[in-house]
């Protein structure tokens, strides 16, 4: 059991989503493979790898796969953080991820006392699908500003949305964050303002922040919170 407190209280919600009641992350360097119907690692009837701290967790929907993907780990340990990796020794027909995970300890919130000011939005205000419609496809995905539960945390410039940031409400008190900025207002500390403050009312509130992001700026934008990469979050579609 690990001593760091943000590594465990991250490791307690996906020990919870995995959905079997052995569900516990092994030694860094290894990896445990569990058989879940229901693990919310993933789509359901897909395979997930979940790795924090060096440790990877994983589910399979059926005896079958796991056992497939027990074997792969075993020889390829390495691939349940590389995509490449794992398509070349899995016969899988779709990948999705990997993404990188971060978290926010309460006592690791970098303000940002002279950026822009930042005003709450309601979640379904108009201003912030307009943002949405601005932005690609991928970025929309990316974001899943549409899916937050909280206020939205946005910079404005008169009625047109900026830069939004704010958090969908997980279980085990976890608060999982979508941020997104318009493309011609970014490279300008806008996403870092209103993550800062939608980090904030989610602490403020004993939520864990998790950031998940596979696109570098995205990842930036959380380091420069205070969040901290603690690991990957991989799905497969095995046949």
């Amino acid at each position: 059991m690990t001593t760091d407190p943000l590594l465990r209280r991250a490791s307690g919600l996906w020990q919870g989503l995995a959905a079997n009641p052995a569900a516990a992350f092994p030694s860094p360097g290894t990896a445990t493979v569990l058989v879940s119907p229901g693990s919310g690692l993933c789509p359901r009837g897909w395979v997930g790898l979940l790795t924090l701290g060096g440790a990877t967790l994983a589910t399979a929907p059926d005896v079958r796969r796991a056992a497939l993907l027990r074997d792969t780990l075993r020889s390829h340990p390495e691939a349940a953080q590389d995509a490449d990796l794992l398509h070349a020794v899995l016969p899988a027909t779709r990948f999705l991820g990997p993404a990188v995970l971060a978290y926010l300890a309460p006592d690791a919130l970098v303000p940002d006392a002279t950026g822009p000011t930042v005003r709450q939005l309601p979640p379904d205000h108009p201003a912030l699908r307009a943002l949405a419609a601005r932005a690609t496809e991928e970025e929309r995905d990316e974001a899943s500003l549409d899916e937050i539960t909280s206020p939205a945390f946005a910079v404005l410039r008169g009625e047109r949305v900026l830069a939004a940031c704010g958090y969908r409400n997980w279980p085990y008190e976890t608060a999982q964050f979508s941020a997104l900025t318009a493309p011609d207002a970014r490279n300008r500390g806008l996403a870092r303002a209103v993550a800062a403050a939608a980090a904030a009312h989610a602490l403020a509130v004993g939520l864990l922040p998790q950031w998940r992001a596979r696109v570098p700026a995205s990842r930036r934008v959380a380091t420069r919170v205070g969040f901290r990469e603690l690991g990957t979050q991989l799905s497969v579609e095995l046949p």
